[in-house]
């Protein structure tokens, strides 16, 4: 059977008390919306491209080994395929709002953890896609590798070879689950005597391992528990808000190509200037203040892209929140992430990720709670790659695609960045409460972000001209008064 990780297991522990584990996007196209049938059908001759869709979870008897995949002899794509429409005038904001409430919906786990809604309405003869999956299907990494298989490189459709009728195969019953889970645990000690056996035979080299992973899990630990006290670390429930931000990725390398550093430093040192800028105008003093970011890091190997799963790392980045100078924090936030590339950090949370395959189902599921109760982090911003050329649905091209990203316990905000096709569009979600002031956090981040380009030449509408529609003008923003 195919059983989770323990890393994809770990984002079903924490999905509790409003922080849903799910991942999303909300995708803008070009044309008029297809019709439902016409997508739907579309849909169903791709979905063979990624089995996983049609597969549930399985659950073992008092929780004693890991859930599994199972096909799911009642697959119904009317239920997962979904169908809606804004009201005039059909505004991005509306569109916001709608893709928040969709995203404050738990998944149902008792299906194919998988919901798209295909949105009509929208201004400017336009339509968008929202999708959702569960965090322990997908990473960010493979959720836009799904993305390239579902839609077209062209805009003819590309020909797909039929499919075989598909059957599902039968359902284990809990015995045999139970029974699964019970052999593997039994054969698993022989897999330990096999790896010490390795062991002995290169002494020197296992040292030498066992050193690096020691001092690679130190270096996460002990940088993760020293997230400061923060507004953005409140009590969350399950209702969210969502804002967006555009960026044009050749904008972004002229930063980078003027000022050095790498693409994320410069997003990285935009996120910590707005956020900076944001806490200052609520009233929050942030000298010498440093949030702490999780940032994840991929480990998927070339040849794993396509395949479903988590292959994540991360690393624990400061950001330097006091800094009021947009170069000057550049320069400070391209040491620490260099300085973060050879601290083993990204190593060691691998290794901690690692582990968790060997922990009984009832320690992983203690060991969630406990991590969800403690501020390991201030929050998390996510810098996916995303494809560089256009997409197309059903002879519609893919304007914007903006990411989704989950809250976890007491993380009432995070950002989630995704380049598509010269574009790098920021999404940001944030608790419904605790986050009130989600859209003038968003005016903060184009702001930095002006203020930034600006330093390298970069102004005006050449930050976001490489991803806007003729015809269709940039949402000006504005910081609306803070109320006491």
């Amino acid at each position: 059977m195919d059983r989770l990780t323990g890393l994809d297991a770990s984002f079903l522990h924490l999905e509790r008390d409003g922080a849903h584990m799910h991942v999303a996007s909300t995708i803008i196209f070009d044309g008029p919306a297809p019709g439902y049938d016409e997508f739907r059908e579309h849909l169903e001759a791709r979905l063979h491209l990624v089995p996983r869709f049609r597969q549930k979870l399985a659950f073992v008897p008092w929780n004693q080994g890991r859930p599994v995949w199972v096909d799911d002899p009642h697959l119904n794509l009317d239920y997962h395929i979904r169908h809606t429409a804004l009201p005039s005038p059909g505004s991005e904001e509306q569109l916001r709002n709608f893709a928040a409430r969709a995203f404050s919906q738990g998944l149902d786990r008792s299906k194919p953890l998988w919901e798209l809604w295909l949105v009509d309405g929208l201004c400017d003869d336009r339509f968008a896609i929202v999708t959702k999956s569960h965090h322990c299907l997908v990473d960010g990494v493979s959720g836009a590798d799904i993305t390239a298989v579902l839609y077209d490189t062209a805009p003819e459709p590309t020909p797909i070879e039929p499919a075989p009728p598909w059957t599902p195969r039968p359902e284990p019953s809990g015995s045999e689950l139970l029974a699964s889970a019970l052999l593997e645990r039994a054969t698993e000690p022989a897999e330990v005597l096999r790896g010490v056996r390795a062991l002995v035979r290169g002494p020197r080299q296992a040292l030498t391992a066992v050193r690096d992973a020691v001092e690679a899990a130190g270096s996460i630990a002990g940088r993760g528990l020293a997230a400061p006290e923060s507004p953005l670390n409140a009590e969350i429930g399950p209702h969210r808000r969502f804002a967006w931000v555009r960026a044009g990725l050749p904008a972004v390398r002229r930063i980078k190509d003027v000022h050095g550093g790498t693409v994320n430093d410069v997003i990285l040192s935009v996120v910590a200037g707005a956020l900076g800028r944001h806490l200052r105008a609520l009233g929050h003093p942030t000298d010498e203040l440093e949030l702490m970011a999780m940032v994840p890091v991929s480990i998927r190997a070339e040849e794993a892209h396509g395949a479903l799963g988590n292959q994540v790392s991360a690393m624990m980045a400061p950001l330097p929140v006091w800094c009021e100078d947009p170069v000057e924090r550049l320069h400070i936030m391209s040491d620490r992430m260099g300085d973060l590339k050879h601290s083993k950090q990204a190593v060691g949370a691998n290794l901690l990720s690692e582990l968790s395959d060997f922990a009984p189902p009832t320690i992983a599921s203690q060991a969630a709670r406990l991590q969800s109760r403690q501020r390991f982090f201030n929050l998390v911003v996510t810098n996916v790659p995303g494809p560089q050329f256009p997409l197309y649905a059903l002879g519609r091209q893919m304007r914007d695609l903006f990411p989704m990203v989950p809250l976890a316990k007491r993380q009432a905000m995070c950002v989630g960045i995704m380049s598509y096709n010269g574009a790098i569009n920021f999404g940001l979600i944030g608790d419904y409460v605790a986050m009130a002031t989600l859209d003038d956090l968003a005016a903060d981040l184009e702001a930095v972000l002006e203020e930034l380009a600006a330093t390298a030449g970069v102004e005006g509408e050449a930050l976001v001209a490489a991803q806007i529609p003729s015809g269709t003008s940039r949402e000006p923003r504005s910081r609306k008064p803070i109320s006491g």
